[in-house]
Parts: structure tokens; sequence; C-alpha cells
């Protein structure tokens, strides 16, 4: 017997309801949340065609090489963005007709699949427990005369690197209090905290400026979570939405083909801003990004492309206000700040972070990144 999944029964008939409508076969992800004992599904989701795929799916002699791995990757990193802490693709389910079985199933076990013992629960996540936090970033990047030379993307990703230390680092507050965190999550002790950086002057000859208040969410399911996986899918939250935004925002840059400024020029861009949309029978909310010149249809249209889910405009919550977080960037010569992990510091600083606990009646989710990973596979055949 493999790993035990508990597995939303909405699922199980989202999966039952998919028609091939003449298709070789049909894929997706399973979405949902790890946890030491066993892992929690609670959505499943068709991956998209490519419009290219479209007509070559509906021949019946399509087989297995009409899989297109490279664009199920891609729809999973789409998706991942769209997972708040404690939510990550667990793993890919294919659906197929009787002739094709045996195709599929060697290919799946090629991409190291494993068995899975299912076990259906009604209102899996109703109850979950939901982190909160507002973060109010202001990440100043020094550049080296070196790094001035690089391109503003990397420039910014190694300054994420180094931040992300201190993220993993910082003190934590559940609801105003530091638990040890091998504790029951909702009983744990208190504890003394005496986290300590350092700050030291580095000349540098320009720098890059990521400032803002980001609204930060994770869930955890409620079989006695313990601490420590509360604040690590909070952790993963911080993290990913800055680095998802950051890495949106070039994205558009490319797209748009806007050029980079040279010299002495100072560049302003505004990240785009978070959006969630409650899970139908559920207390977990998913999210998306939103740039000023989108419409709320655009945002609605993605939603239900991505997670095949419909949903309505009047659902959609904004968690920021526009322009709450933006990224500047200047080259000068100027000593600057820069956090360091010296063993003797010379001035002190503690970064902390206060959580919000919402509980609710049921149960919940914990973790984050997410990638594709055939770590589970299920298999489902059509007459």
């Amino acid at each position: 017997m493999g790993r035990t999944y508990i597995v939303e029964e909405t699922v199980g008939q989202y999966l039952s309801n998919i028609n091939l409508q003449g298709k070789a076969f049909v894929s997706g992800l399973l979405i949902g949340q790890c946890s030491s004992q066993k892992d929690y599904v609670i959505l499943a989701t068709r991956t998209p065609p490519k419009e290219e795929q479209s007509e070559n799916l509906k021949h019946p002699k399509a087989k297995l090489d009409n899989l297109d791995e490279e664009w199920a990757t891609e729809h999973a990193c789409q998706v991942s963005r769209m997972l708040p802490g404690g939510l990550l693709v667990l793993g890919v389910f294919i659906i197929t007709t009787l002739e094709l079985a045996n195709d599929f199933q060697n290919a799946l076990r090629r991409s190291s699949a494993r068995p899975a013992d299912w076990k259906y629960q009604s209102g899996l996540s109703s109850s979950w427990l939901s982190l909160e936090c507002t973060v109010h970033i202001n990440i100043h990047i020094p550049l080296s005369a070196t790094s001035v030379s690089y391109t503003l993307e990397k420039n910014t990703k190694n300054g994420l690197t180094r931040w992300a230390k201190e993220i993993e680092n910082g003190v934590y507050l559940i609801n105003g209090q530091v638990k040890d965190e091998d504790c029951d999550l909702l009983e744990g002790q208190l504890l003394n905290s005496d986290h300590r950086s350092t700050a030291t002057v580095q000349i540098c000859s320009g720098s890059v400026n990521l400032k803002g208040a980001v609204k930060c969410r994770a869930y955890i399911h409620s079989s006695k979570p313990k601490v420590k996986d509360a604040v690590q899918a909070v952790k993963r939250d911080i993290l990913n939405t800055v680095a998802d935004r950051c890495e949106m925002l070039f994205e558009d840059l490319l797209l748009n083909e806007i050029p980079e400024k040279k010299d002495s020029e100072k560049e302003f861009h505004v990240l785009p801003y978070r959006v969630f949309v409650p899970l139908p029978g559920s207390t977990v909310m998913l999210c998306d990004y939103k740039f000023d010149d989108e419409s709320a249809e655009e945002i609605r249209d993605h939603f239900m492309e991505m997670l095949d889910h419909t949903i309505q405009i009047e659902d959609l919550e904004i968690a920021e206000e526009t322009n709450t977080a933006c990224m500047s960037s200047s080259m000068n010569s100027q000593a600057s700040l820069d956090n360091t992990d010296d063993e003797q510091p010379k001035q002190p600083i503690k970064t902390t972070m206060l959580l919000k606990i919402q509980q609710n009646i049921g149960v919940i989710a914990a973790f984050t990144v997410a990638v594709l990973a055939a770590g589970i596979s299920f298999h489902y055949f059509s007459d």
C-alpha cells in the first residue's frame, strides 16, 4: 500500500465528470498539502490544451507522444503562483481510454510515480486554519562596481536570495506570542527569543529597492498541526509572493519590450498586487496577481483557465491597495546598509513577523513552493 492521501469528495466528482470528448486523454494537476503522516488533496484542475494541440488530441490514434511535459510543467508553474502558503502541486492525474491505459501507466512509472491509498472525505478543508500577516518590506539591494553591469532582473534575484535568509531566520509570533516549534500550534508554550543580525556599511555604485506592504496568507490542516508547520507555511508564502511578483514584472517588461535605463537614470516599477478568491466549500482562498492595467474580468478568466473552476467577479477580494509594492533602481556612488551574518554584531536588529490565526471548525493546510512533481498519480479509465 502506498502513502495515504485524504481527498476532498468534490475532487473525485470533478475527475469522474471529465469528458474526453473524443480525445485520447486529459491530464491535470492535483493540489493540496503535505504532512508528516498523510497528504491532503483539496483541488484538481485539468491542464488547458495549447491551441495547436486542440485538434491533434481529437485524433483517435493520438497517443502518449502528445503528452506535452513542458506544457504541463508550465501549467504547474502558473498554478503555483496562485497557491498561498501551505498549498502546493502534489502530483498529476491522467484520464484516458482503456486502450491506452498501459501506455500511460508505464509512462507514469518512468516519472517515479508511486501507488496511492486514496480516502475520500467530505468538507476536507472546510475548517482549516488560516494564518495571515502583513509584511512591510523595504529591501535595499546594494550594487557593487561589478554587479552594476548585470541586468535589473539578475541583481534583484541575487538580492532576494540574501533577503530570504533573513526571512528564514526571523522571529515569528503566533497571535503575539513566540512558541516552541515542536508544540501544538494552538497549545504551544511561550519562549524568549534573542535573534540578532548585524548591519554593515558597504560602498556601492548603485542600488535596487523593493518597498511596500504585502498581504500574506497560509493554511494548515487542523489534525494536531505543529507550530513549525505553521511558521514554515507562512515563510513560504512571504518568500513566494515577493519573488513571484518580481518575476511577473520582469516577464511583463520583456513582453512589452520596455528597455532598461542606463547610467544614472532611475527606474521605477509598480509590482502587481494580490487578489484572493474563495474555494467553494472551503476556508482556503486561492490567489492571483493584477497589474494596474488589467481588469477584473481578465483576472476572472485567468482563474478559470488555470484552475478550470468558475468564479464570480464579486468573489474577487483585492487584498492590497494599488501601488502598495514597488521596485526602484538607480546607479550612483553611495554608502549603503546591508545585513550580514557576522558573529560580532555592531548594531542589533531583530526581525519579527506577527501572525494572526483564524480558527474555524474542521481540517486545514501547510507548506508551499510548487513545482510539478509526479510524486503521486491517479488513473481513471473512461469506458
